[in-house]
């Protein structure tokens, strides 16, 4: 196995399927360009005479979009950014924090990294997406599925203030699952 030698940028994406590790690769003088997701090589470029440009390509089961930008910023050093689906990994991560809730916990002895997509109401553990049943109860509504044998709910009920809208709340046989911070 080749050692990488020009490894540049290394980020973390949290995405609804999972934390993705995205490294890029660029060598400033045989103008080798490798992108590589999960360590899975997705994009190798050799003798790329122009050093700066972008790579786009696709993260997760989800497919989504990912573009490394590589920009100079004096003489021969490079800055490297990277965007998901068109926004800074900044921004994207922000948008995230208001579109998605994320629960780890640990059932058996095994952790689970559970999703809630609110636009959607898609749930996501480890990396699958859950089949759900929802009903709507008395103060709102319950999202329910299985993980590894156990009974799972997601309680969505109105804060009854504007700007905190509506809160979802992870009950895992009959306990509450604190909501984990990426």
């Amino acid at each position: 196995l080749e050692k990488m030698t020009d490894l540049v940028a290394v980020w973390e994406v949290a995405l609804s399927d999972g934390v993705h590790k995205i490294e890029f690769e660029h060598g400033t003088t045989s103008g080798k360009r490798v992108v590589y997701v999960d360590g899975k090589e997705e994009i190798r470029r050799e003798w790329m005479f122009k050093l700066v440009g972008k790579e786009t390509f696709t993260v997760g089961a989800t497919k989504t979009k990912a573009t490394i930008n590589i920009d100079a910023v004096s003489g021969f050093a490079y800055e490297y950014t990277l965007e998901i689906n068109g926004k800074s990994l900044k921004k994207y991560l922000e948008n995230r924090l208001k579109t998605t809730n994320t629960w780890i916990l640990s059932l058996d002895g095994t952790d689970y990294r559970v999703v809630l997509e609110k636009d959607t109401m898609d749930v996501w553990c480890n990396g699958q997406k859950m089949e759900t049943a929802g009903e709507f109860v008395e103060d709102g509504t319950e999202t329910h599925f299985t993980v590894a044998d156990h009974s799972c709910c997601i309680k969505a009920v109105s804060s009854g203030k504007r700007k905190e809208g509506i809160i979802h709340t992870l009950i895992v046989n009959n306990r509450e699952i604190p909501e984990a911070v990426e």
